[in-house]
């Protein structure tokens, strides 16, 4: 299997900034023999373990460090033949996929060579077990990274499959600084070959930094396209030249290939589908499942699915359209039907397919319970303390649009984030950081969110898998809708419907300051967030506060002479 996309024009003097290693993964530490048993004929074996063994309580100890340096840069760059300002991870849109074995420990060195833009680095869907240090979220669990200025995360994989990295600093995820994850751990179906990461986005050719003051205004703003693992092609308006390139994944008839694929998205909600083959869905976020067959596939906003492509079709026909479609009833992107790459049988170059999509309903909701069986069961307790929230969007005092989770419109401070206040003794907390607390050990949280409006959103819990125990339209009366506790499907991003609820629960094994929020980037900075505080007695023994405060007085220096925070700090 090849992937094959070409990018076109991007800065080649982004070669001559870089001052660190690209994309280098060094291995520290080998001392244990690597594992074995893992092959075509039996993916679901891993060493000692298989995909029945419950890794939340079981992490095999491999002695390995992998260790990768990301540096961050602005470049003119043109994915789809149209250039722009990009922000990019080591000189590319994805950045580097990071790898790793389960049990592996990562280290990720990150520097800001951003213009005039502060960072962070948050590993999605990673569950940070008493490392919530390394969280990565700005005004949560450190000070942005002012420019100039590097930062360094380290945690262990307690779980595999398929994630990504992407700054928690105001929009800066969807101008361009993400990349992909890759734990290798069992599997619950075989294929022959792994074929890496496939992000869908949508895109405009104008900055998200230059959309938002629209989208306080008026709404998410519609943008003008998409792509696929950050390539695609536009035909100019002036006069009709296509121009830009179509992503290609070349394939080996008979054979078959793990595809992750991840939605990027600052809005839309994406369908994925490969025209005449179907997916057979493995996995759901991090969350391995019963294995399930389908022509389709909706990811809203930091979902993953992993799924398996066979490469079936006879040999009359040896290209096809990949497809990532936006969903009219939920995303403002205008180029529905040309967000294209190709699946490619064979050799040589690839031709411009005549294969028509599978048929499908225009959608906004997750795929349904039933077929999110996790492998490895967990089940809710009955027992449980309960949270209910209303989401609303309102005018603030300036007129400009302010979502909420509960009383208030979430907003945190760049220079005194939630951990530094924690470390300074801090009990009592300003209504607009929408701070609960928790205390129970092992305790059983549900949460009640209301949507108050009618557009869906992706609600992402760091720190935790969360399950779902309920979802649908309409007001949620506790008494009248029943909570599927014994092994609801489970994830780190849920969809909540339109005018509608959902139920979702996590127990606090975890100590430390976590964000739930939309994952809808307009709406992130404009206030859809709270956090929770796990288990406050435990969480200060885990500061390092010299290195906490090291990272907060460089940017205290960097913001003597910069523009003020203008949205809700996360």
């Amino acid at each position: 299997m090849v992937f094959r996309s070409i990018v076109v024009a991007w800065s080649l003097a982004v070669l001559a900034v870089r001052a660190i290693p690209l994309g280098v993964n060094i291995v520290s530490h080998t001392s244990n023999v690597p594992c074995t048993g893992n092959s075509a004929s039996d993916r679901s074996v891993w060493c000692d373990h298989d995909i029945h063994t419950d890794y939340y309580n079981v992490v095999p100890d491999t002695g390995v460090t992998r260790e990768y340096w990301l540096e961050l840069v602005n470049v003119t760059a043109a994915p789809d033949g149209v250039p722009r300002t990009v922000l990019t991870v080591n000189g590319t849109v994805p950045g580097p996929t990071l790898y790793a074995d389960w049990g592996d420990r990562i280290k990720v060195h990150v520097h800001n060579g951003l213009e005039n833009n502060g960072t962070s680095m948050h590993f999605h869907g990673v569950r940070q077990n008493n490392t919530n240090t390394q969280d990565g979220v700005s005004s949560i669990t450190q000070c942005p990274v002012a420019p100039g200025e590097s930062i360094t995360y380290e945690w262990r994989a307690t779980e595999y499959g398929s994630t990504w990295y992407h700054s928690h600093f105001a929009l800066q995820a969807w101008g361009g600084v993400f990349g992909g994850i890759i734990i290798n751990g069992p599997a619950s179906a075989n294929y022959d070959e792994d074929a890496g990461v496939l992000f869908l986005n949508d895109w405009d050719h104008r900055t998200v930094d230059s959309l938002y003051q629209q989208a306080q205004i008026s709404g998410q703003p519609w943008l003008q396209t998409g792509l696929i693992n950050g390539t695609n092609v536009w035909v100019e308006e002036s006069d009709g030249e296509v121009v830009g390139s179509r992503f290609e994944m070349t394939v080996s008839r008979g054979k078959s290939y793990r595809l992750r694929i991840y939605s990027a998205a600052i809005g839309a909600s994406l369908r994925f589908m490969i025209d005449n083959h179907v997916l057979m869905v493995i996995a759901a976020d991090l969350v391995p499942i019963q294995p399930y067959n389908t022509t389709s596939l909706l990811l809203v906003a930091g979902q993953r699915y992993d799924v398996i492509v066979t490469a079936n079709q006879d040999a009359v026909a040896s290209d096809f359209w990949i497809r990532s479609i936006p969903q009219v009833a939920c995303s403002k992107v205008h180029n529905v039907d040309n967000i294209k790459g190709i699946l490619h049988y064979g050799t040589g170059n690839a031709s411009t397919p005549t294969t028509s999509p599978w048929n499908f309903t225009d959608s906004c909701l997750d795929e349904p319970a039933s077929s999110l069986v996790p492998i490895v069961p967990v089940d809710a307790s009955p027992e449980m303390t309960w949270n209910s929230e209303m989401t609303n969007a309102s005018l603030n005092a300036d007129g400009l649009i302010r979502w909420s989770m509960g009383p208030t419109s979430f907003k945190s401070e760049w220079d005194n984030p939630t951990l530094l206040q924690v470390a300074n003794g801090t009990t009592v907390w300003p209504e607009v950081a929408h701070v609960v607390p928790f205390e129970g050990v092992n305790e059983w949280i549900a949460i009640e969110i209301q949507a108050g409006t009618s557009e869906p959103h992706p609600i992402h819990l760091h720190g935790h898998d969360v399950l779902i125990l309920a979802s649908g339209t309409g007001q949620y009366v506790r008494d009248n809708v029943s909570l599927q506790l014994h092994n609801p499907p489970r994830r780190d991003t849920v969809m909540l419907p339109g005018d509608g609820y959902m139920v979702i629960a996590f127990q606090t094994n975890n100590p430390g300051a976590w964000l739930l929020h939309c994952h809808i980037g307009w709406h992130q900075a404009e206030g859809y967030a709270m956090q929770f505080l796990v288990r406050y007695a435990e969480i200060e023994s885990m500061i390092d506060t010299t290195a906490l405060e090291t990272t907060c007085r460089a940017w205290d220096r960097y913001m003597a002479i910069a523009s003020p925070e203008d949205d809700s700090g996360i």
